[in-house]
């Protein structure tokens, strides 16, 4: 017998507790375990916080829209990736011009102009490219969470992540035509990622942003980011923190 998704309509596959287009879970008719509340009838397990449920595995499971206009927390992130690339390369090539010989002050000034005029081009590019996205999306970034004592996962919804993955490897060939081992480098982790999962012990920094709904949580070559709405928020970021015993807290 076929499944569809309550909300947007998509078929699922038998079995699959999350609808791969638009990240909701799947309505049960039965569910495994007998639970004191529901969510539009979706996740079985207690009710935490207005959208946090202890599930009977002992995880607890929550999605959260991310709305890509209001709030450019993954726009930000690009332009770090970019601007860490671009000082980098900068301080390469203006020590290269100030040795070369002449007036140092005039050659670096003058490589600041040409590495000024690249990164407006550049962002205003990121600028068209995130609206694309965002419009490909549905201006929606919907993500699944789940969280135990052990990790946390970040877990992309599968019709977004088909689009991200294709917009991945398209960055990552301009990042190559174009010399830019930053955009290279995101555009693949973009292209063959789904899902991110920070093991709380090897965590280094945890870092709190409520205004934008977002803790990141950084190991030493992993950066995840985790999303939870204003009533979810507090209990989220204290059960991270608390398990991330290794961690400095911001």
């Amino acid at each position: 017998m076929a499944r569809y998704c309550r909300y947007c309509g998509e078929p699922m596959d038998e079995g699959e507790a999350f609808c791969g287009s638009c990240g909701r879970p799947a309505a049960k008719d039965k569910p495994e375990k007998a639970v004191s509340v529901k969510r539009n009838g979706d996740i079985a397990g207690e009710k935490v916080t207005e959208n946090v449920y202890l599930c009977p595995d002992g995880k607890y499971r929550w999605y959260y829209e991310l709305p890509m206009m209001k709030n450019p927390t993954i726009l930000f992130t690009v332009w770090k990736v970019l601007g860490i690339s671009f000082g980098i390369v900068f301080l390469f090539v203006a020590i290269i011009d100030m040795a070369a010989g002449g007036d140092p002050l005039e050659a670096l000034w003058f490589t600041l102009k040409i590495f000024l005029i690249i990164a407006a081009v550049f962002l205003a590019i990121s600028l068209l490219a995130y609206f694309i996205v965002a419009a490909s999306f549905g201006f929606k970034y919907i993500v699944l969470f789940e969280m135990d004592d052990e990790c946390v996962r970040h877990i992309q919804c599968k019709k977004q992540f088909k689009k991200a993955e294709a917009i991945g490897w398209i960055t990552a060939i301009v990042g190559a035509a174009t010399g830019s081992p930053a955009m290279m480098g995101l555009g693949l982790s973009t292209a063959v990622r789904s899902e991110s999962t920070s093991e709380f012990k090897n965590v280094r920094t945890v870092k709190t942003r409520k205004r934008r709904n977002v803790i990141y949580v950084n190991q030493l070559l992993n950066k995840n980011q985790v999303y939870a709405a204003d009533a979810d928020f507090d209990f989220v970021a204290e059960f991270i923190k608390s398990r991330c015993v290794n961690a400095k807290r911001k």
